[in-house]
């Protein structure tokens, strides 16, 4: 089975007016995507997921590399071949949904079955959208103005018309980030019901980490026109790959110290300001000496009443600083020596700020990286 996207060696340069500056949005960039997943790409502001969005629908050309969908070439620097975005089998969602507000509901989702790639007799397009419509919740309002739409309605119109293009690849483009935190939840499990329902192969930028994590099968992450890394959800969260990918895709604490050596086959040891640190995940074959980032998330620390032993593995006496109650837990700041550490304790944790209590860092979930 062929590949949905390939994507290798993608460059993207942009000069500034201004000065004449250049700078490198999309450095070698590369990944592959199987046939009907969902793909995320993943960064902050100026990463360069969005460029490289844009090059893969032909809205923007590329400097050096190639694209290719199902195994068809749409861009190769090298042979000079850049297919338009019309000819490429893509639908795209920006993030400003694209709603025509001169038409009504209707007419917005049948326009590439009157005006696309493939079109069809007038009977046919009512009994498409009509189906379509039904099927994102939208059948009541077909001859309502586009203006008239709530945005999560407004963002199922958009969905709608792009299914309709029956695209080989859907590509999203913040599709959710201007609606409100509660509805932008409810969309992004509707969304990705939608995808999974329709079996298209879709490409979704974010820079909201939550969003990856709960809507993807991968997650590429970026920063500076680079990938960091590729993986799954899982992956990506419990196993980085570097200190940024760490740092931006949910909390984590970040101990600095120097790679002691191994404790066993799939066990490291580094030391830190707060003691030895026992870590069974970590990236890349050790090297005693190299300075390192232990990573820790905050689920994955205990605190315990008892003081424990100085010496003892991952255990460590500490003083609460901070607590806040939210509910289902309690998010507690704790200092060891001079480093402070973010927990989740229970709810109902009696400890308060100044109370003395112990530490406990999971080494199984605790990780070593090298940069």
């Amino acid at each position: 089975m062929q590949n949905a996207v390939v994507i290798s060696g993608l460059e993207k340069r942009f000069t500034r007016k201004q000065d004449d500056a250049v700078s490198l949005a999309v450095d070698n960039v590369g990944f592959t995507v199987p046939p009907g997943s969902f793909y995320t790409l993943l960064g902050p502001s100026g990463c360069g997921k969005t460029t490289t969005l844009r090059c893969l629908a032909g809205l923007e050309s590329a400097d050096r590399g190639e694209i290719s969908m199902n195994g068809k070439s749409v861009f190769s620097a090298d042979d000079r071949r850049d297919v338009p975005p019309e000819d490429r089998p893509i639908a795209m969602v920006p993030q400003s949904y694209g709603i025509w507000p001169h038409m009504k509901v209707f007419d917005n989702a049948a326009f590439p079955l009157r005006y696309g790639r493939k079109t069809c007799s007038r009977t046919e397009v009512r009994t498409r959208v009509l189906a379509m419509l039904e099927q994102v919740g939208l059948a009541e309002y077909v001859d309502r103005w586009s203006t008239q739409l709530s945005g999560g309605q407004q963002q199922r119109l958009a969905l709608a018309r792009a299914l309709l293009c029956e695209p080989e690849v859907l590509l999203l483009d913040e599709p959710l980030s201007n609606l409100d935190a509660k509805l932008r939840a409810q969309l992004r499990a509707e969304l990705r019901s939608f995808q999974q329902r329709f079996g298209v192969t879709t490409l979704y930028v974010t820079h909201d980490q939550g969003e990856a994590l709960a809507m993807s099968d991968t997650i590429v992450v970026m920063n500076k026109g680079r990938i960091e890394q590729i993986g799954s959800p899982a992956e990506i969260y419990d196993s980085p790959a570097s200190r940024f990918v760490a740092d931006f895709v949910g909390s984590a604490n970040l101990i600095p110290g120097v790679l002691d050596g191994t404790a066993g086959a799939r066990v490291v040891e580094a030391k830190t300001s707060i003691g030895v640190l026992r870590c069974e995940r970590f990236t890349t074959p050790p090297a005693a000496g190299r300075e390192v980032h232990v990573c820790i998330r905050p689920e994955h620390i205990r605190v315990v009443d008892e003081i424990p032993e100085t010496g003892a593995a991952n255990r460590f006496p500490a003083r609460i600083t901070a607590t806040e109650y939210l509910g289902d837990r309690r998010e507690v700041v704790v200092a060891v020596d001079d480093v402070e550490l973010r927990a989740h304790a229970d709810a109902h944790l009696a400890a308060r700020p100044g109370d003395d209590v112990g530490v406990v860092l999971d080494p199984a979930w605790t990780v070593a990286l090298w940069s």
